[in-house]
């Protein structure tokens, strides 16, 4: 099993420290390096800063927003960064959700988010293999655009740049069982929200059929630390905010997730409190034991224990969230790599 280093996206202003983190997780043996973006920092910009301070670690967008970009526009970031890196791009998109899609970037979110995901991948994949003209008649895509308000002087057009490597790994950010099963057959990797190692039968039916070399890359918070519950605050405190915040009370996939786990009642009452302005109470309303399963927070001995259950599964990339440079020195240990 890998690890990678989960940076995020930024809070009200840039981390100073992610640049650092970022080379010390390259010096300790890392394999890649994520950022994220919500409605604030972008993805690919912080991937670029990170890529001139390293050499070999790999960079990865976890996740890029599919409804920022058009598909050749996010292809155009990736063929970029990956010339620029010597070929150390991954790329990772995810839908979002309707919230974000139409309150944020003033799309409709798309009725079939598969068909619309699909057709957003096929994109991608022309632009990186340039084989040709990008054409698509798509229900969500269409390239050359053929709506009733275009001129119609639209032409297929082949990128101009050529693209470093054709098969640049992309994986999908993806929480429902449909959505994950085609993950398998259309990407290189899938990244979940939430992992728990003890309870893979949740993904089992939509994992059934994992290709060779398929990546399972699952984000883990980490903090080595003597006071388990003080340590899962943070956890809760992003919990609660996802499953509380980051949709509606009726369409929330992040909500919908924790109930597949066995956590139905407790996901409904944080949206529930979160609804209602009581934040504070919404956190503490996330069970501890959900917030400790797809995390690794403790003394180092317990971290030790418990990253043999990540081992055990499918999980292929473990990245790891960890806001400290003895954490990230601690798991980098325990996983037998290091200068």
């Amino acid at each position: 099993m890998r690890l990678g280093l989960a940076l995020g996206y930024w809070g009200r202003r840039p981390d100073p420290a992610q640049a650092e983190l970022a080379v010390e997780a390259e010096r300790l043996g890392y394999d890649s390096v994520w950022t994220a973006e919500a409605w604030g920092s972008d993805a690919f910009t912080p991937l670029t800063w990170i890529a001139a301070r390293t050499k070999r670690i790999r960079l990865g967008t976890a996740v890029a927003q599919m409804a920022a970009r058009t598909p050749t526009a996010t292809a155009m970031h990736a063929l970029t960064l990956d010339h620029l890196s010597g070929g150390r791009m991954l790329l990772g998109l995810g839908l979002s959700g309707p919230q974000v899609v139409e309150g944020w970037y003033g799309r409709p979110f798309p009725g079939s988010p598969l068909t619309a995901t699909r057709e957003y991948v096929d994109v991608v994949r022309q632009v990186l293999r340039r084989e040709g003209p990008v054409e698509l008649d798509g229900r969500f895509h269409t390239l050359p655009y053929t709506g009733e308000d275009g001129t119609g002087l639209g032409r297929a057009l082949k990128p101009i740049t050529h693209p470093l490597r054709a098969r640049l790994p992309l994986l999908l950010g993806a929480e429902g069982p449909k959505n994950i099963a085609q993950t398998t057959r259309i990407a290189d990797g899938w990244l979940p929200l939430y992992w728990s190692p003890l309870r893979t039968e949740v993904y089992a039916a939509s994992l059934a059929e994992l290709p060779a070399g398929f990546m399972v890359a699952p984000m883990a918070r980490a903090k080595v630390c003597d006071d388990v519950a003080e340590g899962l605050l943070p956890v809760k405190a992003m919990l609660g905010f996802y499953i509380g915040g980051m949709g509606h009370a009726a369409r929330n996939f992040h909500a919908d997730l924790m109930a597949r786990m066995g956590y139905e009642p407790e996901a409904r009452r944080i949206q529930r409190l979160f609804a209602e302005g009581r934040r504070e109470e919404a956190v503490l309303a996330v069970p501890d034991s959900f917030a400790d399963e797809i995390s690794l927070v403790g003394p180092r001995e317990r971290i030790a224990e418990r990253l043999e259950s990540w081992r055990a599964g499918p999980v292929t990339d473990l990245l790891v969230m960890a806001p400290d440079l003895r954490t990230l020195r601690v798991l980098a240990e325990l996983n037998g790599q290091g200068p």
